[in-house]
């Protein structure tokens, strides 16, 4: 369902809520705005195919000026708001953004970044208070036109960018189908599925909008009619409470978020009804197995788990009745083909870690840099994204080891510091941990554990011998930290 059509028969229905402001948008509101804001975006001489780019945090702002995009042909550039002012001024200019919003509280940021692209020809800023020099008040401008939909409207959709891990962010870009806004990309309507979405449902987002996933989700759950729950931030107990005030049925998460609630007293966990919870989907990292079992075991068998990327050039997915049966798994292919390669490029067997691969799902290249767009792809329709290893098991269940950039190779051994990070995090005192790779000169490299205790009083060279003796009578001494550094 479009979310106009649903505007006109559940006008007074909330289609956000803020959660800890408790802002209310109704779906007769969204439809109004999204309409003004798509009048200043023709006004300001875009056309089908632009882009502008977006410095806002969660907020019904942002995702108005989404909607309104999504109804005028545009791309649209969510920028993480953590990013620094160069990090921004980047993506600005990469992208060919030639306008750009921007939060009162990213005031900063988004002034010094906009000082370094001459490109852009708008500049808006939500919020009150004075606009700095050459910009203008995005509310003011926005409350001047109609909230009548624009004349010929078509589809335009996100293009975001990759997390940058493996060198400067790429945006990802698809072509834009001349279709009407009624009609969502094919890629939206499997996110549907895989997400568990129905109508009536209640969505509860607790991440950042910037992310592929949860720009995607929150999208597809507007267009549903649905009511959807925004998180300004993470927070375990905020999340429960959620929950129960509204009846949440649906979620995405990451694992670090199933630790946190994890860590919440038992009689924390305990005072709120959870009952509600229909799907409880999670990605964007390895989960530890003893984190996602103890969420099974807490909520029950609605947690799913996919393994993907923006790029979304495959997938694949798992329940909890699967993932029981093959714990550690992130599921079977459910788009596109699956293949573990080896460096030569030869199939790897089952149970053999190599690159992973998919052939045949959706089109996307990076956008304005073909050179990166060939790096990821080979003969035959195969693409990549990172370097991720993993292998499958004799069913076709991937798990995975880890990217192949942080792999540490100390006297010549490969380690892979998931599994050493896996464990760490099940020790009481660690609250989040990294493993990286330092200089050793005799071996090259060698292990360094970065945690963050969960009391920070403890840290110290007592809780770093412990850690790593806790290591030391689990895992190979190679794969074990040396030293530890509290964070």
């Amino acid at each position: 369902m479009y979310a106009r059509q649903h505007a006109e028969e559940h006008p007074d229905q909330p289609a956000i809520i803020m959660a800890s402001s408790g802002e209310t948008v109704t779906y007769g509101e969204y439809e109004s705005r999204c309409n003004r804001a798509a009048h200043l975006l023709r006004e300001a001489g875009l056309q089908r195919g632009d882009h502008i780019a977006v410095l806002i945090e969660n907020s019904p702002q942002l995702l108005e000026i989404e909607g309104a995009a999504e109804r005028t042909g545009l791309y649209f550039t969510l920028i993480n708001t953590y990013l620094a002012p160069d990090e921004v001024a980047y993506i600005i200019a990469n992208s060919r953004a030639r306008v750009l919003f921007a939060s009162a509280a990213r005031r900063d940021v988004a002034v010094a970044a906009a000082a370094q692209c001459p490109g852009l020809e708008r500049k808006l800023i939500t919020g009150a208070g004075n606009s700095p020099e050459g910009w203008e008040s995005y509310d003011a401008e926005v409350a001047s036109y109609p909230d009548t939909p624009v004349p010929g409207e078509s589809l335009g959709t996100a293009m975001l960018y990759s997390s940058g891990t493996t060198g400067q962010p790429k945006g990802v870009l698809r072509g834009l189908p001349e279709i009407s806004p009624s009609e969502p990309l094919p890629v939206m309507l499997f996110v549907r599925a895989m997400f568990g979405f129905r109508e009536g449902m209640t969505y509860l987002n607790p991440a950042p909008l910037y992310h592929s996933a949860p720009q995607a989700s929150v999208s597809a759950s507007l267009r549903l009619g649905a009511t959807t729950v925004v998180m300004e931030h993470f927070d375990a107990e905020q999340w429960l409470q959620m929950v129960e005030r509204y009846k949440v049925t649906n979620c995405q998460m990451v694992p670090v978020m199933f630790s946190r609630l994890l860590r919440l007293p038992e009689d924390v966990r305990a005072r709120y009804d959870t009952s509600s919870l229909e799907c409880i989907v999670h990605a964007a990292a390895p989960c530890p197995v003893h984190v996602k079992q103890a969420m099974i075991d807490w909520l029950g068998p609605v947690i799913t788990e996919y393994y993907g990327a923006t790029e979304a050039n495959g997938f694949t997915f798992c329940d909890s009745a699967q993932w029981l049966a093959h714990p550690g798994t992130v599921g079977k292919t459910i788009l596109g083909e699956l293949l573990i390669l080896d460096d030569e490029g030869e199939q790897c067997p089952p149970g053999t870690d190599g690159t992973i691969w998919f052939r045949g799902a959706t089109a996307f290249e990076y956008f304005d840099d073909p050179a990166k767009t060939e790096a990821g792809r080979r003969e035959g329709g195969l693409t990549s994204t990172v370097g991720d290893v993993g292998h499958v098991d004799d069913e076709g269940y991937l798990y995975l080891t880890d990217r192949k950039s942080y792999m540490i190779i100390s006297g010549g051994v490969n380690i892979y510091p998931q599994e050493t990070e896996n464990l760490l995090a099940t020790h009481p005192a660690v609250l989040d941990v990294a493993v990286i790779g330092v200089p050793n000169e005799d071996l090259g490299e060698e292990v360094k554990a970065v945690v963050e205790p969960a009391d920070p009083a403890a840290a110290g060279p007592e809780l770093a011998a412990e850690l790593i003796g806790y290591c030391r009578d689990r895992l190979a001494h190679f794969k074990c930290p040396r030293s530890v550094d509290f964070t």
